[in-house]
């Protein structure tokens, strides 16, 4: 297994995790139609950008093999207006490695970037009916506040999560 920082040749392999684990995650939370219609190609696109973008990290986590299994992005979102403060945008795992650590890792790598940039305060959004939350939870975040959101129809409970002290999860680790 190795995290390191994603590269763009690796914008296809995050893009693929990236479709693949919300197909997975989110059935029967998002409407099928919706994840049916999930693009490689503008995920691809989508990732080509966001490696590229200054003030963002992507990291990927590699089988044995060197094939992309995951990934985490993170960075400071433009509507996050908190002084010293970042937000983890994303944790997907291909479903097949969940479980086994490799969330931990990355999560691991986050939060280690975050401390050399000198945030204290972390924030992620998640579905509250989405188990992942529960991994958040785990390494310490706190709920900071619900909001209503609707993907594809649906109408989603988001629950934003804060972490206030990041040495404090870099401890669990």
């Amino acid at each position: 297994m190795n995290i390191r920082k994603a590269v763009l040749a690796d914008s296809k392999g995050i893009a693929k995790v990236h479709v693949d684990s919300w197909r997975t995650t989110y059935k029967n939370i998002i409407p099928d139609e919706f994840l049916k219609k999930l693009s490689y190609d503008r995920r691809t696109e989508l990732w080509n950008e966001n490696i590229i973008k200054k003030g963002n990290y992507v990291f990927v986590a590699e089988n044995s093999n060197g094939k992309i299994i995951g990934f985490a992005d993170c960075g400071k979102r433009e509507s996050n207006h908190v002084p010293e403060s970042g937000d983890l945008t994303a944790i997907y795992l291909l479903e097949e490695y969940q479980g086994k650590g490799v969330g931990k890792r990355l999560l691991r790598k986050v939060f280690l970037q975050f401390e050399e940039l000198g945030f204290n305060r972390i924030f992620v959004e998640v579905l509250e009916d989405n188990k992942t939350r529960h991994f958040y939870e785990y390494y310490g975040a706190e709920l900071y506040k619900t909001e209503k959101i609707t993907i594809a129809g649906a109408e989603l409970n988001l629950l934003i999560y804060e972490w206030n002290n990041i040495g404090d999860v870099l401890i669990k680790f």
